[in-house]
């Protein structure tokens, strides 16, 4: 099935209504059954721009140190970043990344106030972000971490990404047609047999180098196919409000979309990640704190202006 429907009860006021939402595939990818990682042969594995190098079994240690191929860019990690603490926590940076650009699958930490970095970590320990795909891996992982990790972890690894500039990794492109795809690593890849398909009301967002990524290197483009004339739509529905539908994006975030104060940026980001985050509070899979202030923001937008508003968002200087 293209899509799984959740429904969740609503109370308002006196009044109880059961409110059904469609967590698309295309934005919640899940890995098939029997996926695993490659087996070590041994050698060491080397990226473009690094003169470090690793084996498959360091890469994929998620507890214990985290391998780092561009250590010059970013901050000394503090160990809750660059190890966690094994065997409930994992290491932020294994799946955030050491430089805080996230992958698709996760979010951009690089930037975000430590306020509002804390605030999500809360979200996640008492159970205001399922999100709407409950076999999701990162998310359920997320959850798990948020809930044994301490406060003063969570604090010094809010204070860590919070210090690093944030880069976008992510060329928009628009177009009708997209290569077929299949899910690998919780994010989606060319299908091996080749072949295309109509991209319809989707973004297809995946690696320029699906290999960079398995490698999980930090410098990794990505590419997100969107629907014609998306960028110029979503442009219009972020300043109008959709027209009334909504709110202005800049309100909030700021008239260049970067975020003010514990508000979080928007341009730039993962399409794929924003577009989970429109449709999580629509469904109200996403509460509590200033989720609540976003609900009426969202209420009233269609499939089509989550796609469109996330496509413009990716392009937009970070």
């Amino acid at each position: 099935m293209p899509h799984r429907i959740f429904c969740l009860l609503f109370v308002l006021g006196s009044l109880s209504q059961a409110a059904c939402a469609e967590a698309p595939a295309w934005a919640y990818p899940v890995n098939p059954p029997g996926d695993a990682a490659a087996p070590d042969n041994g050698r060491l594995i080397h990226v473009p721009g690094s003169a470090a190098g690793f084996t498959r079994t360091q890469l994929s240690a998620i507890g214990g140190h985290v391998s780092d191929w561009h250590p010059e860019e970013h901050p000394a990690m503090p160990p809750i970043v660059s190890e966690g603490h094994p065997p409930k926590v994992y290491a932020c940076a294994y799946c955030h990344l050491p430089n805080g650009a996230g992958r698709p699958e996760n979010a951009s930490l690089a930037g975000l106030s430590p306020a509002y970095l804390l605030e999500q970590v809360r979200a996640f320990r008492s159970g205001n972000r399922p999100g709407s795909e409950p076999r999701r891996g990162p998310q359920s992982t997320m959850v798990a971490i948020a809930q044994a990790t301490t406060d003063g972890e969570a604090a010094e690894a809010a204070a860590y990404f919070a210090s690093i500039k944030p880069a976008c990794f992510v060329r928009v492109v628009e177009t009708d047609t997209v290569p077929k795809t299949v899910v690998r690593g919780w994010t989606l890849k060319r299908a091996p047999e080749g072949g295309s398909e109509p991209l319809g009301n989707r973004i297809i967002e995946m690696p320029e180098d699906f290999q960079r990524f398995e490698d999980r290197d930090s410098r990794t483009g990505y590419v997100a196919y969107v629907p014609v004339g998306s960028l110029r739509q979503g442009a219009e529905l972020a300043a109008t409000g959709a027209w009334g539908r909504s709110l202005a994006c800049a309100t909030c975030h700021g008239a260049d979309l970067r975020g003010v104060a514990d508000v979080p940026r928007l341009a730039g980001r993962s399409p794929g990640y924003l577009a989970r985050q429109l449709f999580d509070l629509r469904a109200g899979n996403r509460r509590g704190g200033n989720a609540e202030l976003m609900k009426p923001v969202v209420a009233r937008l269609t499939d089509a202006d989550v796609v469109a508003l996330a496509a413009y968002l990716a392009s937009c200087a970070p």
